[in-house]
């Protein structure tokens, strides 16, 4: 048999393949990203020649990481200055990359994106997101109508944002404080198929209320 990569794209000839932390992979796998790169095809354990040209390479890495967790301006910034911090940062990270890769590997690849770290707004918005999903999975499982205030919302950012690892840690902030809650009231009975629960955070804690369904509309 062919191998993992080369028997994917093989019968899948139209394809977008990611390489996550790809600074983590054996040299092997940089032999074969190269000769990818470089020629667009490589040969498999069979002899048979597998194209890559329909395919999408997408390759992520944590090198430079550092640079994007660094301290930035304090207190109120101007454009100028987030355009300034980013440029600090990306020169950075990029020197980090010409450190760990080596130059046959970068010069084959496109085009390097170094993304901006994420801002208080970002990580409120990544926790709306995921406070939807849950929503409508439980409306769709009980019928419950779920409503989440702005401050907590503010206190799942605040508690569930590391700088070091990014948003990551909001999925478990939001398990222990929304979902574990959550499934507590509805065991315990105080939440119950068809109602409407709102969540606050109120006086340093996360409080869950649940409007009953009235029986006359049921």
């Amino acid at each position: 048999e062919g191998g993992q990569l080369s028997e994917k794209v093989r019968q899948n000839p139209y394809s977008v393949i990611l390489f996550d932390e790809v600074e983590k992979a054996h040299p092997d796998v940089f032999n074969i990203l190269l000769q990818v790169l470089d020629d667009g095809h490589i040969t498999d354990s069979q002899g048979r020649r597998v194209s890559f040209k329909n395919t999408i390479i997408i390759m992520t890495s944590n090198a430079g990481a550092q640079n994007i967790v660094e301290p930035k301006h304090l207190g109120f910034t101007s454009a100028t200055d987030e355009k300034e911090d980013y440029k600090r940062m990306r020169d950075g990270v990029m020197d980090e990359v010409k450190r760990i890769f080596k130059p046959e590997f970068i010069n084959r690849i496109d085009e390097i994106i170094v993304f901006h770290s994420l801002s208080k707004d970002n990580i409120k918005e990544i926790v709306s997101i995921m406070l939807r999903t849950i929503a409508k999975r439980i409306k769709a499982q009980m019928n419950i109508d779920m409503e989440t205030g702005k401050e907590a919302v503010n206190h799942l950012a605040e508690v569930g944002f590391d700088p070091k690892f990014g948003a990551r840690p909001l999925r478990r902030a939001i398990q222990t404080n929304i979902e574990d809650k959550m499934a507590e009231e509805i065991l315990a009975g105080n939440i119950k198929e068809g109602d409407s629960v709102s969540i606050e955070y109120l006086d340093n804690e996360m409080v869950i209320k649940a409007k009953q369904l009235n029986p006359l509309q049921a």
